[in-house]
């Protein structure tokens, strides 16, 4: 600060030094920015300020108070007492948490994100949410409904006179290049107005039900819950995220967009819980390896690695292997995976999937069932725990090396498959070396992996190993589809990469 001080005041005695020595024509000189204003871009106002000063009352500050259970680090220590733990015992702490919601009803109902108003450690719970208006007024709230999936809770208060609120736009219209503006609380500093343009749709960040929209209008912590408006004042998405290598804004911010959110917040203000469309089957997308195996374009469907007995997929003849890319005529591709369009299907519809299998296309029909509680789901996902196929690596000498996968391998006897711990119906050839320096031992074949199939044909033996990777290589592709089975876990599909000769 000093500083600057001093840099001010040089400019101050140099501006009086020069007025003294200038000429009278001085006078004649006006400011810089005199009488300036800038134009506004086509489609956009020249200010802001109107709309804002109407949407701003509708925005709230959202905190939580939540009671934590410390864990003494010092318990079974002559330290046990220490540091306010009385003889060794948890302790009670106190903690805060901030964020943002909007109002969209006179009587009081708001909405806002699901991780604004949950507990934010283990152990934690949520004792109190408050609410404060523009004005300073305070309410606390009440929890009516939440949905932990698309990160989506409503809140109300009861107020003593009809509250300022804003209305739900429709999403679907907004285009990258659209002027969008930004209110919340970041960093605990109230009622703050960021304007930006829509960077990207449909923007998938790793989750399930990702649709977000992408902008570069500033969003911090705090922001979270709060409004994203268009330049007609509607609210088009909910700022729930960013991302950010130092924690501050980059100009990557994302918002659920209202066409997902709307149907959601209509649901949990009437105190029902969301529904969703379920298959039962365990996918993965359709990356370049997986495509090329395949001899598929790459992210235009979805892959079936397991299906689930009994589920809708299973009745309508679906089954591992099979390529889905499209459902009830809505093509599956990374901005609309399957399992977004298949949990906005209604529960017991009829729905056309086409799917392709060994190449071929086909149609089937499915019955979308409802969408179980995710422990349930977790039983029949794939574990990988303790055995991740990234994380291992092995020197593969001798035979291995020959093959054009790096992969020597043995028929399956009944011993083997004893010693493996398996299922005693299981058939293939089990791998007994994988060279290191191959894609196979990239991603982490090893000794004792079973391989099923190939190509999607059956294998026993070394030799029928090697005369898909020969048919495959003929077709063009440089890649093959094997399914491997490894103790404890279900079968999956890898695709692997051929060494070039």
């Amino acid at each position: 600060m000093r500083y600057a001080y001093a840099i001010t005041g040089a400019l101050l005695l140099g501006g009086t030094a020069i007025a003294v020595t200038t000429s009278s024509n001085v006078g004649a000189q006006v400011a810089q920015n005199e009488g300036l204003q800038a134009a506004a871009p086509a489609g956009a106002p020249a200010s802001l300020a109107d709309m804002v000063e109407k949407l701003q009352p509708a925005v709230v500050n959202i905190s939580t108070k939540q009671r934590v259970q410390v864990q003494n680090p010092f318990a079974g220590t002559p330290f046990g007492n220490l540091f306010g733990f009385g003889q060794g015992q948890p302790q009670t702490r106190q903690a805060q948490s901030l964020g943002s919601g909007f109002i969209i009803s006179a009587d009081g109902y708001i909405v806002t994100n699901n991780h604004v108003v949950s507990a934010g450690a283990e152990g934690a719970t949520v004792e109190q949410i408050t609410v404060t208006l523009t004005d300073r007024e305070e309410y606390t709230a009440k929890l009516v409904g939440r949905d932990a999936a698309t990160d989506i809770a409503v809140l109300k208060i009861e107020p003593k006179k009809a509250m300022p609120f804003v209305k739900f736009g429709d999403s679907t219209k907004a285009r990258v290049g659209d002027w969008v503006v930004a209110i919340g609380n970041p960093f605990a500093l109230s009622g703050t107005v960021t304007a930006g343009i829509i960077s990207a749709v449909h923007r998938g960040t790793g989750g399930t039900y990702d649709k977000f929209i992408q902008t570069d209008a500033s969003i911090n912590q705090g922001n979270s819950g709060g409004p994203m408006f268009d330049m007609r004042g509607n609210v088009i998405g909910i700022n729930s995220q960013i991302l950010s290598p130092s924690g501050g804004n980059v100009g990557i911010g994302f918002a659920i967009p209202s066409e997902q959110a709307a149907p959601i917040v209509e649901t949990l203000m009437k105190g029902q819980t969301v529904k969703r469309g379920y298959l039962g089957v365990q996918i993965s997308p359709l990356g370049e390896d997986l495509a090329e195996s395949l001899g598929l374009a790459k992210n235009s469907g979805e892959f079936i690695q397991g299906v689930e007995p009994g589920r809708g997929a299973d009745k309508a003849g679906i089954k591992a292997g099979d390529v889905i890319v499209s459902v009830n005529g809505q093509e599956v591709n990374p901005d609309q995976n399957l399992s977004s369009i298949v949990a906005n299907q209604p529960i017991g519809a009829k729905v056309p999937i086409v799917l392709i299998r060994n190449g071929q296309r086909m149609t089937v029909t499915a019955v979308v069932g409802e969408r179980p509680p995710e422990d349930e789901l977790n039983s029949f996902a794939q574990s990988q725990d303790d055995e991740d196929f990234s994380e291992q690596q092995q020197q593969a000498p001798g035979k291995a090396a020959e093959q054009s996968l790096g992969i020597a391998a043995i028929p399956l006897t009944p011993g083997i498959i004893r010693q493996l711990g398996i299922p005693t119906d299981t058939r293939g050839i089990v791998i007994t070396a994988v060279d290191g320096s191959t894609d196979a031992g990239a991603k982490g074949l090893r000794r004792g992996d079973v391989i099923m199939s190939a190509n999607n044909r059956p294998v026993t033996s070394q030799a029928e190993l090697d005369a898909q990777v020969k048919a495959v290589a003929g077709q063009g592709r440089n890649a093959i589809l094997l399914q491997v089975l490894r103790r404890g876990q279900p079968p999956i599909f890898l695709p692997v990469r051929m060494r070039d000769k």
